[in-house]
C-alpha cells in the first residue's frame, strides 16, 4: 500500500472520530434543551377557577405567569392572591 492510502486512511479514521464525537456534543445539547423546554412550558399556563355570587353572574378567575388575577381574560393588574382575598370578603365563592 501506498503512504499516500495509509496517510488517507489515517486522515479519513481521524474525521470520522471527530465527527462521531461532535454527533455526541450535539445530541446531548439537542436533549437537555428538549428537557429544559418542555420542563418550563407549565409555567405559562394559569390556574383558573370558577367564581360567583348572589349578585354577579359566573365569571372565570385565573393566575396568570406574572403572577397577577384576570378576570374573563382580562389581567387586573392585582396580585392573584391579594384579588381572592378581596372577592372572598365580599361574599364570592371560587371553585
Amino acid at each position: 500500500m501506498s503512504d499516500t492510502r495509509k496517510g488517507f486512511k489515517k486522515t479519513f479514521f481521524i474525521f470520522e472520530v471527530i465527527n462521531y464525537s461532535f454527533m455526541k456534543k450535539l445530541m446531548a445539547i439537542a436533549g437537555i434543551s428538549f428537557f429544559i423546554f418542555t420542563s418550563c412550558k407549565d409555567d405559562d399556563t394559569a390556574d383558573c377557577r370558577t367564581c360567583s355570587s348572589e349578585i354577579t353572574t359566573s365569571f372565570e378567575l385565573c393566575k396568570e405567569s406574572n403572577g397577577n388575577a384576570s378576570v374573563n381574560g382580562q389581567d387586573t393588574g392585582v396580585g392573584y392572591s391579594i384579588y381572592l382575598d378581596g372577592l372572598v370578603s365580599e361574599g364570592v365563592s371560587c371553585n
